[in-house]
């Protein structure tokens, strides 16, 4: 834990609050510099609780320990009273056309569309945009629409380039025991 609320008493909307006594949170762009306070970057912390290195596994621990600071893979802001909101995780990060497109937002889109019970959105390679926005989506029992119909409802709430090039329709979206939807077996349809 390198964050929590009950520090200040305070709790923000879609924060996970404030860094514990004795660990730092900074937020760090690719080159490991610190971003303003609002933008997002990579979540990274130090402090007495952060692990020291994967168990053999040098080239993982120089990957993930880089000038004292856990690069945690998660992508997040900090505003200006020092409280942590998570965003996404680096790995579902899209980049369409130099542009970062961040499947949360996509998702909760689709989710406030009447028929759509299960959405997850990924990325799939693009040979012009390096990345484009692949959405799959399992809709509600008895309810239909089609691609068409999506992909127009989601360009009437998002910019152009976050919006779906492609809706995938299943049944159910793969999940875990717990049942988190699993980007990764998604991304293996996408191949």
């Amino acid at each position: 834990m390198v964050s929590a609320h009950r520090y200040s008493g305070v709790r923000k909307l879609g924060s996970v609050g404030q860094a514990i006594p004795g660990v730092e949170i900074s937020i760090l762009d690719d080159a490991d510099h610190a971003v303003p306070s609002g933008e997002v970057g990579e979540v990274c912390v130090r402090g007495p609780n952060v692990m020291q290195g994967y168990y053999r596994l040098a080239e993982e621990t120089a990957a993930a320990l880089r000038q004292g600071w856990l690069h945690t893979g998660d992508m997040g802001r900090l505003d200006g009273d020092g409280y942590l909101y998570i965003v996404e995780r680096k790995k579902d990060l899209i980049i369409r056309g130099g542009f970062n497109v961040y499947p949360r937002d996509v998702e909760e889109v689709l989710y406030a569309h009447p028929a759509v019970a299960e959405a997850a959105v990924v990325g799939m390679r693009d040979p012009v945009m390096g990345e484009d926005v692949l959405a799959y989506v399992a809709l509600k029992p008895g309810a239909t629409t089609d691609e068409a119909t999506l992909l127009t409802f989601c360009q009437s709430r998002l910019a152009k380039y976050k919006s779906p090039r492609h809706i995938r329709f299943l049944d159910s979206l793969p999940k875990s025991p717990i049942g988190k939807i699993l980007k990764k077996e998604l991304r293996r349809l996408t191949e």
